[in-house]
Parts: structure tokens; C-alpha cells; sequence
């Protein structure tokens, strides 16, 4: 009688979580019915979009002082992009094209005003993209004289971001994939977008400030693909020089974030020596870590600083945006950003440099304030400002 009454309710819950799958796929299927192929209005900037690019320039000329003195007045336009037109706010007349960073390869062509349209009572600009792989990129451009930042618009990511993971899946799950969840998981709230054009604007002023480090740090990529990644020694000393990083960057007392510097330096200079790293391989994290690394340090820094503001009263147009919510939920974002610090031992790409650039910067501002002074100077890295704070 027990092997039978088990029986049956193995069978009710087996059922059960049957049902319950059958129910999300059909779920899952239903609203990716409805997911955006294209933009509403790809000729021409929504009222949405408009509200996310003056939101971005508002933010930094309010907020930018208290993260990174000097940013806030510097003249950077946005530009972003859908599937079919480049969309240029923020610069008058401007000359053809846009030159790639760091190559210096001209791109495009004329900009046109955009006809019947403004943004924020003055002329903006656009040119249609007759190639889908030709756009001005997730990073920073030249236009002229002047460093301007690049990004997909919001919608158009979302498009571009459903389109890649489709593609990259086999044919029977592309219609039950749930792509509106990962969606959220990666871009969430409007404010990582927002985040995220920051980010774009500060390589503009990486490279306003200091051209030739911006130009090296990017062109070190190209030895991105030789660097040991699969090397399971490395990737275990690495392991322990981020857990040290990440538990020095959220120590309690200042003395006990400089012992945990100190040990995290240290760790550095053992994991480099021990596995013989090539010249080449440090330079890389170097730069990528003061490129990639203070770019994600602002990037998540101002949004922080938007949370702590009790009197930071965001662009009105934002009020209209349904994924906005007033920079609330910042705090806890930022909180669980670097607690990616520690989990990135296993990514075998740069991302790892973002994240351990971020945490030194984070870790800086406790252990030497006006550390930013310097962190832009010739040959001047993150670990040499930290060597510095600690001795």
C-alpha cells in the first residue's frame, strides 16, 4: 500500500511539474508574438529616445563633479543608432561622417537635419546606414574635432539583442526562447541604459583628455586573443587576487581595506611572476582595466550618486518611460556589480578587466581621494595609484 501511495504521488508531482513546464512554454511563445522586429520610428528620434538622450547629458552636467571632477563641462555629443539611420544631438553643422577610434577610418556620410523635428528646440541630425554592419559601435567616435558617444538607441538594442540570441539558436527553440526575461536580466531598468551611454561618454572624454592612451589601451585588443585564458594556474591565482579585490572594495573599516589592498597587490605581482606572464599580457590588463575599467566605474558610479541625491530631479520627458524607475533600484544594482568582481575568474574574455578596473577605482576613492588627478597622466595605472595608497 506505501509503494503505491508513493506511486501516486510521484505521479501528481511529476504531472504537475509537467503542466507547469507546458504552461511557461506556452507562455513564453505567446509573448514573443508581440516582441518588436523594428523600429516604430526608424527615419527619426521617438519622444522616448529624445527623453534618454537629454536625461543622459543632464545627468552628467548635474552629478558628473561628485564622480569625476572635470567631466561635467566637457562638450560630448550622443550619437545613436537603429537599423537604418545614425541620429547626431548636441552639435551644430556638423562636417561628414565619423572617424572609428582608434583607426582613424572615415565612416559615413553627410548628416542631414532632420526635417520637421527637433531635439530640445534645436536642429538634430541624421544619415541613413545603407550597411547593417557598418554603424558607429557601442564606444566613442570622432566627428570633426570633437569626441562624441555611440550607442544603439533603446529600442533598437532590444531588437539587435533578441535578433543575436535568435540567430544563435537552434531552430526548435527560437519560438519558445524567453526573450522578453532576458531582456530585463541584461538591460533591465532604463536606467542601465542610461548607465551605459554614460559609460560611452566618458571614453569620449578619455579620449578629450588623453588621446594616445585611449588609442593604445583600445588597439591592446589585438593581443586579446593570446592571452592565457585556458590556463587553469592563471585562472586560479586569479580567482584569489579578485576574491581579495572584491573584499577589500567592501571592507568595513578604511585599515582593513588597505590590509586587503596590500594583499591583493601582492597577489598581482605573485600570479604575473609565477606564471610567467609575457610584457605584452600585462599591458593588457593595464590599459583594458584603465579603459574599460573607469568607464565601468562611472558608468555604475553616477547612477549611485543619482540614488544618493535626495534633490536630483531627472529630465521631465523620463516621467513618460514605463522601465524608469527614478534610479531606485541603483543602490542594489551597484551592490550586486561588484559582487560580479569575484565571479569573473571563469570569463575568458575582458570583460574581467572592466570589472577589476571598476573595483580598484571603487576601492581608490576610499583610500586616496583626488586619486583622479593623476589617473589620467601618461604611463599612470590603477595598481600604481593603489601601490601609492597603501604604502
Amino acid at each position: 500500500m506505501r509503494t503505491r501511495k508513493f506511486f501516486r504521488i510521484t505521479g501528481f508531482v511529476v504531472a504537475g511539474a509537467l503542466l507547469l513546464c507546458i504552461g511557461a512554454v506556452a507562455l513564453s511563445t505567446l509573448s514573443n508574438l508581440g516582441l518588436p522586429t523594428r523600429s516604430n520610428t526608424p527615419d527619426r528620434l521617438s519622444e522616448l529616445d529624445k527623453a534618454h538622450l537629454a536625461e543622459v547629458s543632464h545627468l552628467r552636467q548635474t552629478l558628473g563633479a561628485q564622480v569625476w571632477p572635470g567631466w561635467e563641462k566637457a562638450d560630448i555629443p550622443i550619437l545613436v543608432y537603429n537599423e537604418g539611420y545614425a541620429f547626431l544631438v548636441n552639435y551644430s553643422n556638423p562636417p561628414d561622417g565619423w572617424l572609428k577610434v582608434p583607426s582613424g577610418e572615415k565612416r559615413g556620410g553627410p548628416w542631414e537635419a532632420v526635417p520637421g523635428d527637433t531635439f530640445q528646440g534645436t536642429v538634430y541630425y541624421r544619415q541613413r546606414l545603407p550597411d547593417p554592419e557598418i554603424t558607429p559601435e557601442a564606444f566613442t567616435v570622432q566627428i570633426g574635432d570633437r569626441w562624441v558617444a555611440s550607442f544603439q538607441t533603446r529600442e533598437y538594442a532590444q531588437i539587435s539583442l533578441i535578433s543575436g540570441i535568435r540567430e544563435s539558436l537552434p531552430s526548435f527553440l527560437r519560438a519558445i526562447f524567453p526573450y522578453r526575461v532576458m531582456w530585463r536580466l541584461l538591460m533591465g531598468d532604463t536606467e542601465t541604459y542610461i548607465g551605459t551611454l554614460e559609460h560611452e561618454a566618458f571614453h569620449a572624454y578619455q579620449g578629450i583628455a588623453s588621446p594616445e592612451r585611449l588609442a593604445e589601451a583600445e588597439s591592446s585588443v589585438q593581443v586579446d586573443s593570446q592571452y592565457p585564458w585556458e590556463n587553469p594556474a592563471l585562472e586560479d591565482a586569479w580567482q584569489t587576487e579578485l576574491n581579495l579585490l572584491y573584499e577589500a572594495a567592501r571592507a568595513d573599516t578604511k585599515d582593513d581595506a588597505a590590509v586587503l589592498a596590500r594583499e591583493f597587490l601582492a597577489q598581482r605581482d605573485q600570479r604575473r611572476a609565477a606564471n610567467g606572464l609575457e610584457p605584452e599580457y600585462i599591458d593588457l590588463e593595464q590599459r583594458r582595466e584603465w579603459e574599460e575599467g573607469l568607464a565601468k566605474y562611472v558608468e555604475l558610479e553616477i547612477q549611485r550618486q543619482a540614488a544618493l541625491t535626495e534633490d536630483y530631479i531627472p529630465e521631465p520627458g523620463m516621467n513618460k518611460d514605463p522601465d524608469f524607475k527614478d534610479y531606485a533600484t541603483r543602490l542594489r544594482y551597484w551592490s550586486n556589480q561588484l559582487s560580479e568582481v569575484n565571479r569573473m575568474s571563469n570569463r575568458k574574455e575582458d570583460t574581467r578587466f572592466y570589472y577589476s578596473g571598476f573595483a580598484q577605482a571603487t576601492l581608490l576613492d576610499r583610500l586616496m581621494p583626488g586619486w583622479k588627478e593623476q589617473a589620467l597622466e601618461p604611463d599612470i595605472w590603477l595598481e600604481d595609484l593603489l601601490r601609492q595608497a597603501v604604502q
